[in-house]
């Protein structure tokens, strides 16, 4: 086991790493100006085609790429909305009017939401926050929250990751009197909230990142607001500092919403990781210390499977709000507190979303909805836990490939969450299935719906009628994107570090993965782990010779015995153990000859 240690270690419970060998490789051919690209940026082949695979043809755009600069994000004030929003908050503060930040209850909306209120409070402003209840309030913004903040005495509320369709809610903050900010990212409706002020991305589609996350939208109005400030000039000490905080705030928020991390996502994630291990806020350090990160570099792996669903689990098993309270509290035993307890949560979170998917499993094939000629799964129960059916609706999509919705239908009013498959509009296809909703709202890749349970069975009728028509040359399997089809002498200390600069990965920039075929084993296999379930081999394809290990693929140990030559996908890494480091391959499927 102690061979293994080091970063490829953690990467096991992202489930990703023990495929199937029945999965298909889609892999890129290998482009014509590799070498030229390679030779102007100093860089190893495999990165160059790397970087082509991104679009990314040019050394300028390379350079860009492999090292972002925290001046090339986009001026604040080119955010729609941005100026006439810091303007109003402006004035707010100094009328010494009562605010109040509404947010959602995922990563992205706390964040986000932590981002304004320090900065609001920071210029001196009385601000307050406010996170709806999952379960007994639902997405959004909602009536009696609405008429909750107004008899509070707040004069200005300001929403986060959420508002952008919330008409009629807006309409009543009005006619309390109340004026009202909307910040989000989500897709607007056809009808937009009246007389208030609208700050998001999409409102100008000539504005260069259209898929900022809520957090970057309050980071953004945050920066405009600071700007504002100061008059023009640099920003203070206190300002900058804080500033540069926010920017692993929004990184949370974007990573933890799967943003596509290119552009200036890309730029604010890079600059965030790093900021992260070394901020002075009380909350980042409590929740940093309970993952057991502390003293580590952080990556994208550590927000989306670590730090992430600590702050998820607050609005999925209680109420958000705590974990805002962890994100702003100036207390650090208090912040240590709420973290082992937001971590004591999360594990709960595990343990139902476990049993929730064995069951969702068991109804798929008794339904017989995984058969070729269904191409999407809507799956009810009174029994499955609300806060957790959306991410077990992407593990069913990771399974199963298919637009995947999952819904709590035990109260009259059902609330279901869904999941998509890359290149396929989820909120398209509820959109043209709404007449069977109450309510709805989401993005390409993710949604929410709210639905009487007696309309369920018409509604899944008609997404996959709608599905069967949209849903184009989609093959319902696993496949694994593979970067080319190399040998192993491309692989050393220096090839794999550069490899390891395109990060942070996530969206639109996954870790990169390589074939190589003919393989043969140079030493038995051995199964490794506390489970005996790991698979550790060491091989060779007459270039070069390499250990690997295969998370998950112990099973595979008497097969690869028995063959001459087989295939691997797999991401280079750099191993770390007593002291030393060497190139090994983290294995993701391995194919028989």
């Amino acid at each position: 086991m102690q061979a293994i240690a080091g970063t490829q270690i953690k990467r096991q419970s992202s489930e990703k790493f023990s495929r199937a060998s029945c999965v298909r490789w889609n892999i890129k051919p290998l482009h014509s100006h590799i070498q030229t690209l390679a030779r102007e940026l100093k860089v190893a082949p495999i990165v160059a085609q790397v970087l082509i695979n991104r679009g990314i043809t040019d050394a300028r755009c390379g350079c860009s790429f492999l090292q972002p600069k925290l001046n090339e994000l986009i001026a604040p004030e080119l955010m729609p909305g941005s100026c006439d929003a810091a303007a109003r908050i402006a004035k707010a503060i100094a009328a010494r009017q009562k605010i109040t930040v509404y947010g959602d209850y995922d990563a992205d909306g706390i964040t986000g939401v932590s981002i304004i209120w320090h900065l609001i409070k920071i210029l001196g402003g009385d601000v307050d926050f406010y996170i709806p209840h999952r379960i007994d309030e639902g997405y959004g913004l909602n009536d009696q929250a609405v008429k909750s903040i107004a008899k509070a005495g707040t004069n200005l509320l300001i929403t986060v990751d959420c508002g952008i369709t919330a008409v009629d809610s807006v309409a009543l903050a009005k006619s309390l009197g109340m004026d009202v900010i909307i910040t989000d990212h989500h897709c607007p409706a056809e009808q937009l909230p009246k007389d208030c002020i609208i700050v998001h991305p999409v409102i100008n589609p000539a504005y260069p990142n259209q898929d900022s996350s809520g957090s970057m939208v309050a980071f953004k109005l945050a920066w405009a607001l600071a700007n504002k400030f100061s008059g023009g000039q640099r920003l203070n000490s206190e300002l900058r500092k804080f500033m540069l905080d926010a920017t692993s705030l929004a990184a949370v928020g974007t990573i933890a919403d799967i943003m596509d991390l290119r552009g200036e996502n890309r730029i604010l994630t890079s600059f965030g990781l790093t900021g992260l291990a070394e901020s002075k806020l009380c909350g980042i350090m409590a929740l940093i210390e309970s993952a057991g990160l502390s003293g580590k570099g952080l990556d994208s792996f550590d927000i989306g499977f670590r730090l992430a669903p600590v702050l998820n689990a607050a609005g999925r098993m209680g109420h958000a709000r705590l974990a805002v309270e962890l994100l702003t509290s100036q207390s650090a035993s208090h912040c240590t507190r709420i973290a082992e307890y937001l971590k004591q949560q999360n594990e709960l979170r595990r343990r139902h979303e476990r049993k929730i998917f064995k069951h969702a499993c068991e109804m798929i094939h008794q339904k017989g909805l995984h058969h070729p000629d269904n191409k999407t799964i809507v799956l009810s129960c009174s029994e499955w836990h609300i806060g957790v059916i959306g991410i077990v609706a992407s593990r069913i999509v990771d399974k199963f490939a298919r637009p995947t919705i999952v819904i709590n239908n035990s109260e009259v009013l059902a609330q279901g969450s869904g999941r998509s498959v890359e290149g396929f509009c989820l909120l398209d296809a509820i959109k043209s299935c709404s007449n069977h909703l109450h309510h709805f709202g989401g993005h390409a890749m993710a949604a929410g719906i709210t639905i009487k349970t007696e309309n369920i069975e018409a509604f899944a009728k008609d997404f996959e009628s709608y599905t069967r028509e949209n849903l184009k040359d989609h093959h319902f399997s696993s496949a694994i994107e593979i970067e080319a089809e190399t040998n192993l002498e491309q692989f050393n200390h220096d090839s794999v570090k550069q490899l390891q600069m395109l990060g942070p990965f996530g969206q639109g920039n996954p870790r990169p993965i390589f074939a190589t075929k003919g393989l043969r084993l140079i030493s038995p296999p051995r199964r490794v782990g506390a489970k005996n379930d790991h698979l550790q081999i060491a091989v060779t394809d007459n270039t070069a010779s390499l250990r690997c290990i295969g998370f998950g693929m112990g099973k595979y140990e008497k097969k690869l015995l028995e063959c001459d030559c087989f295939s691997l996908a797999y991401e280079p890494d750099i191993n770390h153990f007593n002291g030393n480091s060497s190139v090994q391959l983290v294995l993701n499927d391995i194919q028989f000859e």
